[in-house]
């Protein structure tokens, strides 16, 4: 029998029983549809996550107090820090040729009303060289003042969002905000998408390092954001911040340094260990169909008993059943893979559109290997019924037993 006859009177018999061939279909379908929306997640939250760390621009390292190493204590397990970060530090790390731009950090929450209006908000501490190493856009105004960080100027940048909800549409500068128990002078505004780490800037304020420290009552920094004068010079850049705080720290290495490109890496490789991961949980649904597949087979077979024997009387070889049941079971994985991708796509396509600031992207891997598992399933499982059915004795098949 030619492998064209095999296909026919595989497609013929399928056609015979709908409401059957449906449901495996549907099986199929649901399953590599899985794959495709869950894989198009993880890609689309790896590319986020990554996206979000270079939009802070590059060649950048972030200090955190406490040392990169662990305690032998209770959780988190991560070493102590005998001195804080403090904003002489951040002006101390200048001296090194191989640094261009330094901004101390410190975050905490305060309301900001303005008139009758008030929002409970995030309030960054920081300087003016934040706004080249996050890159940050000034619609309205300007940044903070280019002065000594010690320095508390009683000024700040709204971000957009936060703009709106107090002011509406009004033009915000020189107008006054409290923050806390502090009044601020208005002297910026941000632009609409200013995000990083997925933290949104838009519904914060950015005040002088120094004023945040007044307000929380803090001498200590949360972060030290530091750029790099090239890509080159990251090694060296790395060297001297460890240099002049040991130096600022009585000798210790109390801080713990990170490369931008390191941790773009780390996240990377996570999310990437993560999205295989919820890729072999959706395949799990490809083995459930081929099981499906193996049963509804199974069940055709002892219907189809004296088709068989018929088949065999005429003159199939067991070669030949084995065949017909295999292409049925090939022709049924193939055609719910590839709905299951028309499926997959439109509903990756429907995210994109219901998350439209999420990149969410259907990797290549992901559709070859969906339909991969779905062949392999699909001819797996449909291999002990076809053995069965290639197997009847055609006498017996045919009186029906």
């Amino acid at each position: 029998m030619r492998i064209l006859d095999t296909l026919n009177f595989s497609q013929t018999t399928l056609r015979a029983y709908p409401a059957r061939t449906a449901l495996i279909l549907l099986a199929m379908a649901i399953g590599v549809a899985s794959v495709i929306i869950l894989t198009s997640l993880g890609e689309g939250a790896r590319n986020y996550v990554t996206g979000q760390f270079r939009s802070l621009g590059t060649h950048l390292l972030f200090i955190l107090p406490g040392r990169s190493e662990t305690t032998g204590g209770l959780p988190p397990l991560l070493g102590t820090s005998p001195r804080d970060l403090t904003i002489d530090d951040a002006i101390a790390l200048k001296q090194s040729p191989a640094i261009r731009h330094v901004a101390p950090l410190l975050l905490g929450n305060a309301p900001v009303s303005h008139a009758s209006r008030e929002r409970e908000v995030t309030v960054l501490g920081s300087s003016n060289e934040m706004q080249v190493i996050m890159t940050l856009e000034v619609i309205m105004g300007k940044f903070l003042p280019a002065e000594n960080p010690r320095i508390g100027s009683p000024v700040c940048v709204l971000g957009d969002k936060l703009y709106h909800e107090l002011f509406g549409n009004r033009n915000p500068i020189g107008e006054w905000v409290r923050i806390g128990s502090y009044r601020y002078r208005v002297i910026g505004v941000l632009g609409d998408k200013e995000r990083a780490f997925g933290f949104d800037n838009s519904d914060a304020v950015i005040i002088p390092v120094a004023s945040a420290q007044t307000m929380f009552n803090k001498t200590s920094l949360f972060r030290i954001l530091v750029k790099a004068s090239s890509a080159d010079a990251l090694d060296r850049a790395k060297e001297d911040v460890l240099r002049i705080i040991r130096q600022r720290h009585e000798g210790e290495d109390d801080v713990t340094v990170i490369r931008q490109d390191a941790l773009i890496g780390t996240f990377d490789e996570i999310l990437k260990i993560l999205t295989w991961v919820v890729a072999g949980i959706a395949a799990i649904s490809l083995i459930v169909a081929g099981i499906l597949i193996m049963n509804v087979m199974l069940v055709s077979v002892s219907q189809r008993r004296a088709e068989i024997g018929l088949l065999k009387a005429l003159g199939a070889s067991t070669r030949e059943v084995l065949q017909l049941f295999l292409s049925e079971a090939l022709i049924l994985s193939l055609a719910g893979g590839v709905i299951g991708l028309g499926i997959g796509f439109v509903g990756a396509q429907a995210l994109q559109v219901w998350l439209p600031d999420f990149p969410v992207q259907v990797p290549l891997w992901s559709i070859i290997a969906a339909l991969l598992v779905t062949l392999i399933t699909g001819l797996a499982f449909g291999l002990i019924p076809a053995r069965q059915a290639a197997r009847l004795d055609p006498v017996i098949a045919l009186a029906g037993k």
